[in-house]
């Protein structure tokens, strides 16, 4: 499979084309909704809930996609959070 898995034989060095990228993203969402669904944010922490997802995720997707997309899951999350915050304090402020 070369680019997007995890095989170290014959590693094809060449940019990814659209198909891959699309398939890439494809999996990554179902995966993130099964992460969703099971109430997690950080990936790798719902032990088996969702194995058949995250094997198809990491298959289809380069590692330095998944790093990065799992660490913008993380930063989302928190944003979303912080964005809650600072609407019910400015809430607050206009009582």
């Amino acid at each position: 499979m070369g680019w997007f898995s995890g095989s170290s034989s014959k590693e094809d060095t060449s940019a990814p084309n659209r198909e891959n990228r699309q398939k890439c993203w494809e999996t990554r969402d179902a995966y993130f909704a099964c992460l969703d669904g099971a109430g997690v944010v950080k990936a790798g922490e719902e032990g088996n809930a969702c194995s058949k997802e995250k094997k198809l995720y990491e298959g289809n997707c380069a590692k330095s996609w998944i790093d990065y997309f799992n660490q913008r899951r993380i930063i989302a999350e928190a944003q979303k959070d912080r964005l809650a915050r600072a609407s019910e304090q400015a809430q607050s402020a206009k009582k």
